[in-house]
């Protein structure tokens, strides 16, 4: 059955006139922590899968914690949000439970990126370019050392319905023009693994997460929506103990179809 297309969060522009960007920081070499070695594997499929779906990808590596913060400001602040539908924010590195880590990260502790910096960045009230529109954050990193039970590891040893007013930043608004808005919405995020776990990468072929999601991306985003999408990454790790991805801080309020009306 069809849904009501209410449900269905709104892809108004044509291909052609759309402006979908993404952005993708993968930190690589650190002064401290070990090199990440196959994370140029995962830089490079993850930014064929995006290009694919349709989306510019800026690619940043080797950043710091604060370097990290800037970029996504900036990112944030890009006029093309305005004229797109959605954008995809892709972070790898080493990490531990509080966040990621930024290449003078000694640890637990020093040049952390907490997430909750990401959400922040891009909410409500700071991206008003991306108000009701799909924010699918992918996290590839370690959260604590536990084992889910290794390879290589990445350790350190949603919203209103999109109205027109959705898609143009808001100039001075007159008193009877203002409305309310959760400060943060239209989020899904998947991260590689459950808190205090590790996530595994081969030196060779990548991530093993960042694999998975490629491939289901490819067989299935023609007709799956986003969770789906992401319930099929978790699935595929269904016969790997050691590792299971997480969907967190969800709060699409629609299903986000890459291509509707496939």
């Amino acid at each position: 059955h069809l849904l009501p297309s209410s449900q269905i969060y709104p892809i108004h522009l044509p291909r052609e006139t759309r402006t979908r960007r993404a952005l993708l920081i993968c930190n690589i070499e650190f002064e401290h922590l070990s090199r990440r070695d196959g994370a140029e594997v995962d830089v490079e499929g993850m930014t064929k899968l995006l290009e694919g779906l349709g989306y510019v990808v800026d690619v940043h590596r080797d950043l710091t914690s604060q370097e990290m913060a800037v970029v996504m400001k900036d990112f944030a602040n890009r006029k093309e949000h305005c004229t797109s539908d959605s954008t995809f924010l892709v972070f790898m590195s080493h990490g531990v439970r509080a966040g990621l880590c930024g290449t003078k990260s000694r640890g637990e502790t020093t040049d952390i990126l907490s997430l909750d910096t990401i959400y922040e960045k891009f909410n409500n009230k700071r991206c008003h370019a991306l108000l009701g529109k799909p924010k699918v954050v992918i996290i590839q990193s370690c959260r604590g050392d536990k084992v889910g039970s290794v390879m290589v590891s990445d350790s350190d040893h949603p919203a209103v319905p999109a109205p027109s007013w959705a898609h143009t930043i808001p100039a001075a608004l007159e008193d009877d023009a203002i409305f309310e808005v959760h400060l943060e919405s239209d989020f899904a995020t998947l991260h590689s693994s459950t808190p205090d776990t590790v996530s595994w990468r081969s030196p060779v072929t990548g991530s093993l997460f960042i694999q998975r999601l490629i491939e289901q991306f490819r067989h299935h985003a023609c007709n799956s929506h986003l969770r789906e999408l992401f319930r099929k990454v978790q699935y595929s790790f269904g016969k790997f103990p050691r590792q299971l991805p997480t969907q967190e801080r969800t709060t699409m309020l629609r299903k986000f179809y890459l291509f509707p009306g496939h």
